[in-house]
């Protein structure tokens, strides 16, 4: 017997559920919280289905009804209503462009398995979606992949293009799996043949850390980029942690800069130590951004910091002419740890200033922060390099030179005894020294 209005009204929950039919496979399931459900229960290739259509009473029976002869036309064309629902759910609008189904991509799978998106946010941001953002995903082509990825090669940004062809294989991947697309148009470019990673050994000498940082010094770059190259030999830090640095973190007073999580690759906070030098740089710093909230504001507004590959592009115009093999700003990273272990310094004391993750047993239980011992290291690090590229190169004005002369007057090395050591048995073995830290 039908549903009617009147009947549907009458009905009261139960201890356990029960439903009650209308006509043509439509029912409302009653629940003991009270809730009514309609739902349609059909056969198709010999098997029974059942759609959800929605709930009572915000779906009236007349719509239930109408929604029910919409899904028995599916399925006597042989279409299952309830799978297409299902998949609906996984997929979201068949519709969606490559913007939107981005958004969703990093919500879902981006967010979830990476800690730091900073990286590939600004990939998305930059050099995906200004080209292909507004293309719906289900027509995405190798063709639209290859546009996006050579643009960025083009460019002379081999890695970041692979950095980019990374980003759409995931992001695509996540598409086939939504059932958006049947297979991901970024397996016809090979990441072999975007870009080879080669491992990576670069560290400077001595010589080529000197001749590096007063070629930097005497060019034409933005004051701030001189600076900057100089701060990242100087306290061990990542190029992605200076650039988006904020003077919120930044404790002269202390001689402590904070990085934050959220600007960590290792998802954990981290304390940078700052030498008497490194203050007097971050000093500098910021007065020249004024009253920006970052360390290093961009060159068209104080509101943002530098693009991320400006300060790639400066070290290749200070490099310009210059007789030393290339190397990236990464490698100074790899230089700072070389000569600070061929000099005594502990491992442990190294990754740490370096904010790595020890690895192994020993990373699980040595929980040690080694905070004298960083602050005594990186104060005989900016005291080596002092002597190799004055940091009163880069402070404006007389009186500012006689200040930082002042301010390192006195400033001593660290006595180590396995470094007087070294030093001496390296000095047998005939290699040179520059005042303490090894050319290799």
């Amino acid at each position: 017997m039908a549903l009617t209005d009147t009947a549907l009204k009458a009905l009261k929950p139960r201890e356990k559920p029960y439903t009650v039919t209308d006509s043509r496979g439509l029912y409302v399931e009653v629940f003991p919280t009270g809730g009514v459900v309609w739902r349609y229960r059909y056969r198709l290739n010999g098997r029974y289905e059942k759609l959800t259509l929605g709930k009572y009473p915000a779906l009236t029976l007349k719509n239930a009804r109408l929604k029910r002869d919409e899904a028995a036309q599916a399925v006597a064309l042989g279409q299952s209503p309830a799978r297409k629902k299902q998949l609906a759910k996984v997929t979201g609008p068949e519709n969606a462009t490559v913007a939107e189904f981005a958004e969703r991509f990093f919500r879902d799978i981006q967010q979830r398995d990476r800690k730091n998106n900073t990286t590939p946010r600004r990939y998305l941001d930059k050099d995906i979606l200004p080209y292909i953002g507004a293309k719906p995903v289900r027509e995405i082509t190798a063709e639209d992949v290859r546009s996006v990825v050579w643009r960025k090669k083009d460019q002379g940004f081999d890695a970041a293009a692979g950095q980019v062809r990374g980003l759409l294989k995931r992001m695509l991947d996540y598409a086939v799996t939504c059932g958006l697309l049947d297979h991901n148009p970024v397996a016809a470019l090979p990441m072999r043949h975007v870009h080879r990673a080669a491992a990576r050994d670069r560290a400077l000498t001595p010589e080529e850390i000197q001749l590096f940082l007063r070629s930097a010094q005497a060019s034409n770059i933005r004051r701030q980029f001189k600076i900057a190259l100089h701060l990242i030999l100087m306290t061990l830090v990542r190029k992605s942690e200076l650039m988006l640095a904020q003077w919120k973190d930044v404790h002269l007073d202390e001689a402590e800069w904070h990085v934050p999580q959220e600007n960590s690759k290792t998802g954990k906070p981290h304390i940078v130590y700052l030498s008497k030098q490194a203050v007097l740089l971050f000093k500098e710093l910021k007065i020249l951004a004024s009253n920006s909230a970052w360390v290093l504001p961009g060159r068209g507004t104080l509101a943002k910091p530098f693009a991320h590959n400006a300060i790639n592009s400066a070290l290749k115009v200070a490099l310009q002419d210059q007789e030393i093999p290339a190397f990236t700003i990464h490698d100074l990273r790899r230089t700072a740890s070389t000569l600070l272990h061929e000099n005594g310094w502990a491992s442990d004391v190294v990754e740490k200033a370096l904010n790595h993750t020890i690895g192994g047993v020993r990373g699980i239980y040595n929980r040690a922060e080694y905070a004298e011992q960083r602050r005594e290291m990186l104060q005989s690090w900016a005291d080596y390099i002092d002597k190799l590229a004055p940091v009163s190169n880069l402070v404006v004005g007389q009186l500012a030179a006689t200040r930082v002369g002042e301010q390192l007057t006195g400033v001593a090395r660290a006595p180590d005894s396995t470094a007087t050591r070294e030093r001496q048995s390296t000095r047998k073995r005939g290699l040179r020294v520059i005042d303490g830290y090894r050319a290799k």
